[in-house]
């Protein structure tokens, strides 16, 4: 790579862009307001010293942000280079510029993947709006996820196994064709020369059954010939032989030799288990009715009254991994921008003691969403009962119950999920006499009651959040998260985010940082225009609805 940068606008570009747009448009106004936003120099790690020299990866870099503002393909983002004047003007381009090949676009994403490059360039739409006093730390954030699908098509079980070896024996096809048709059976040929939803599975629940066991031991046998002594090594190492291997031990089984299905309840959980041959990285996942497999992005925006609202952090992960873990990966991405705030609000789904504590105690940022109801009756704090009802000493480690009883057992452990609690119990002896043990532990033949705690910070933090929630003006307040909503709302319509363009866990990344910054871009074009934000939409019904 060259490095060259954008440079000055050609006067004759200038002169027939403004003759062209007399009011402007987007790409010109962003040019206008912004400057050039990205420079050859920042992507010089993705380009090697020498060979031939690349197209300016910093125009590369505007390309991409803005097809994905007007939702072009490649073809169509190539030719709008080499054709639009606006675009042209925006780019720093002369009029008889011939652009590049559409496959340039393609390559340029391959490069920006291998070097999180997305992040990059969303950093330099945020950098240059920072200048301009678009954006900047300080202030409320709010955040906010939705699923994502993956860009394979969704695959019952029968349809996973099938495929998975079908995709397993065409890449060895490819590697090694002259061994594969020695050492294939000649019904291989027949069962999985084409697709497995062109075929027609049995409707009878014991016929899917032979033809899952039929699978089943085909690809038990191609996995033991891909590593017999004279197979070749190679095989071994294909990405598509070793997606059949796992799939294979999380759907298959020897039963007195034979090779059986396993019970859906003998597979591994979801965060482990493969939804397709063609997008490894996917997972299923389910939210309330939402079934899917893919995905899930975080966005955080900007939420100031009265200024313009930018995405200043986008987060990809697969669609099993909660909400509740990931509000200390979003402030640890907008550290890394210089852009915390100094409230966060969120949803129950990001709510949590700990969370809130962490938020504090790392950034200084107060983490606000409503927390999740008790719904254990003898935790609730209203209850007769309830884990309000104990008086908790923490200097001396231990709880004393409403009828004076002290515990004897105070113990540090792990919950299920890893997280430190602490686990109390009262003396059965101490219990047994009381006449209220029915009423104060859930199990009918519980001889003594236990408690779990969180720790003394992440406690404390609980009940005062619980006692600021219960307000009128922390709800009031609140009212703010409900525009996030509309942030992914557009991100779906104008981007697409709703579904992967690409197989894959870092390009589906790419694709949601080029989103954040389109959106971006969008916004601040709005924002030059004088366009206000959207109004929240009520139906004419709800309108009506009599004040309480």
């Amino acid at each position: 790579m060259q490095p060259k940068g954008s440079g000055e606008i050609p006067a004759e570009t200038v002169r027939v862009a403004q003759a062209a747009f007399p009011k402007g448009s987007l790409a010109i106004r962003v040019r206008d307001e912004l400057g050039p936003l990205f420079t050859d120099e920042g992507f010089v790690g993705l380009f090697a010293v020498r060979g031939r020299p690349a197209w300016s990866p910093g125009r590369l870099a505007l390309v991409v942000v803005l097809q994905f503002v007007e939702g072009l393909t490649d073809r169509q983002a190539a030719e709008a280079v080499r054709a639009r004047i606006d675009w042209k003007y925006a780019l720093g381009l002369e009029l008889t510029d011939a652009g590049f090949d559409f496959s340039v676009l393609s390559e340029f994403r391959d490069r920006l993947v291998g070097a999180d490059g997305g992040r990059s360039v969303l950093d330099g739409v945020l950098a240059a709006a920072r200048e301009k006093g678009l954006v900047g730390k300080g202030g409320r954030a709010r955040t906010d996820s939705t699923h994502v699908l993956s860009a394979a098509r969704e695959l019952n079980r029968l349809e996973l196994v099938g495929e998975s070896l079908r995709a397993a024996l065409n890449a060895v096809a490819r590697a090694e064709p002259n061994w594969l048709a020695v050492h294939a059976p000649p019904e291989w040929f027949t069962h999985y020369a084409t697709r497995i939803d062109d075929s027609r599975f049995p409707k009878a629940r014991a016929g899917r059954a032979e033809v899952g066991r039929r699978i089943g031991a085909d690809g038990t046998h191609l996995l033991e010939m891909v590593r017999t002594d004279g197979a070749p090594a190679r095989l071994r190492a294909l990405a598509e032989v070793e997606f059949l291997r796992r799939l294979w031990v999380q759907e298959f089984h020897l039963v007195e030799g034979e090779v059986e299905q396993r019970d859906p309840k003998d597979r591994p959980p979801g965060a482990k288990r493969l939804v397709t041959p063609y997008d490894p990285d996917a997972r299923g996942s389910v939210k309330r009715d939402t079934f899917w497999d893919g995905f899930k992005v975080h966005l955080t925006e900007t939420c100031e009254p009265g200024q313009v609202h930018l995405v200043t952090n986008v987060t990809t992960t697969v669609a099993t991994v909660p909400d509740d873990r990931m509000a200390a990966e979003v402030h640890a991405g907008l550290a890394t921008r210089d852009l915390l705030p100094d409230e966060h609000w969120v949803d129950t789904g990001y709510a949590n003691s700990g969370a809130m504590v962490a938020a504090d105690r790392d950034h200084g940022v107060a983490l606000h969403g409503p927390l999740k109801a008790v719904t254990v009756p003898h935790a609730r704090g209203e209850a007769v009962f309830g884990q309000d009802a104990f008086t908790i000493d923490w200097d001396n480690q231990h709880v004393t119950c409403p009828n004076g009883i002290t515990s004897t057992q105070w113990h540090r452990r792990r919950s299920e999920d890893g997280l430190p609690t602490v686990r109390v119990r009262f003396s059965p002896a101490d219990c047994r006499t009381c006449p209220g043990l029915r009423q104060c532990v859930s199990s009918p033949k519980a001889q003594r009651r236990e408690i779990n705690l969180r720790p003394r910070d992440e406690y404390e933090a609980l009940q005062q959040a619980r006692a600021l929630q219960r307000t009128d003006e922390w709800k009031d307040r609140y009212k703010i998260r409900a525009g996030v909503e509309g942030t992914v709302s557009q991100a779906v319509q104008a981007c697409g985010l709703r579904r992967s363009r690409y197989h894959g866990l870092p390009k589906t990344s790419l694709q949601h940082q080029l989103t954040g910054a389109a959106v971006n871009l969008i916004r601040i074009d709005a924002w030059l225009t004088g366009k206000p934000h959207a109004p929240t939409r009520t139906s004419p019904l709800a309108a009506l609805r009599p004040a309480a």
